[in-house]
């Protein structure tokens, strides 16, 4: 299988499959195109466009079968290795598992559009001025927290569902934003981030981020690449 993704710093969709399948040993091959626009007819667009009619990262190439999307991959992952369990096996955490898996997937708009993934920087004046600004933001913010809290409650941990899951791949990246922008968190949850920045997968994922040094003016709006 090839796993094509975007750059290691920005990309937090790439994020989550790559994760995945790397905290679970599942063989695959990195495919990194980088960010150099996302305007048609990029030389990003144009490599993307001949894999998946969305034109995004990340795309599973699995033979002739090519995947898009990242909730998509992960549940084709989950069907394709059985014995990895990559969701909980109990059928009522798995449930739960995809109910949180799946409110990461499409929601939370102004945390991604205020607290765009950047592994390098920190931010934290940038993060204190939207949290005084947008209410929203804030609720979203207490929400995930809250969510965190919930599930681990439940589960006993030490991530949401007890053992790693889809469902920690899925929010690894949020975790990095929070400490990018230094946002408040209980201490339940900050616990849990130290967990999920030390798990192996997340751990990679973010060394090789640091090694990038690709800055990208278009990914970066509150300061200038460096």
């Amino acid at each position: 299988m090839q796993l094509v993704i975007g750059n290691k710093n920005y990309s937090s969709w790439s994020m989550r499959p790559w994760v995945l399948m790397t905290h679970f040993g599942l063989p695959f091959e990195e495919v990194k195109v980088r960010f150099d626009s996302f305007e048609a007819g990029s030389d990003f667009k144009r490599r993307i466009g001949a894999l998946s009619p969305a034109g995004r990262v990340p795309v599973l190439v699995d033979g002739e079968l090519a995947i898009w999307d990242s909730l998509a991959i992960a549940e084709y992952l989950a069907e394709k290795f059985p014995q990895a369990a990559l969701w909980p096996r109990d059928v009522h955490q798995r449930a739960r598992a995809r109910s949180v898996t799946a409110e990461m997937h499409s929601g939370f708009p102004g945390l991604r559009s205020h607290f765009g993934m950047n592994i390098e920087a920190r931010m934290p004046e940038v993060g204190a001025r939207v949290l005084a600004a947008e209410p929203d933001v804030r609720a979203e913010l207490e929400r995930v927290t809250r969510l965190w809290e919930d599930a681990l409650a439940a589960s006993g941990g030490p991530f949401l569902f007890g053992e790693f899951s889809i469902a920690d791949a899925f929010y690894a990246p949020v975790v990095t934003r929070l400490r990018t922008y230094a946002l408040p968190a209980p201490e339940a949850a900050q616990a849990y981030m130290a967990r999920v920045l030390a798990s192996p997968g997340v751990a990679a994922w973010e060394r090789d981020a640091l090694e990038e040094k690709d800055f990208r003016a278009f990914e970066e709006p509150y300061r200038s690449a460096r």
